[in-house]
């Protein structure tokens, strides 16, 4: 039996938000995370991660991410 509930139509007013767009990144920018503050992009990855130096040391951050943000 299918749920009612789960159910959305296209005419409905109560779609789901979309999804935000992946921020791009690349080495040199200035970003900040919610948790670690400012830091410099040193490396990509693909689209696989991100790496920023912190100040206190580069850390490799999975991509996406929402705690990361440029600036």
């Amino acid at each position: 039996m299918v749920s009612v509930a789960n159910r959305r139509y296209p005419h409905s007013p109560f779609q789901p938000e979309p999804a935000p767009p992946i921020e791009q990144y690349a080495v040199g920018d200035r970003v900040t995370h919610d948790r670690h503050g400012l830091g410099l992009v040193t490396g990509i990855q693909g689209e696989v991660a991100v790496y920023v130096d912190f100040g206190s040391g580069v850390r490799r951050l999975p991509r996406p991410t929402p705690k990361l943000h440029a600036l």
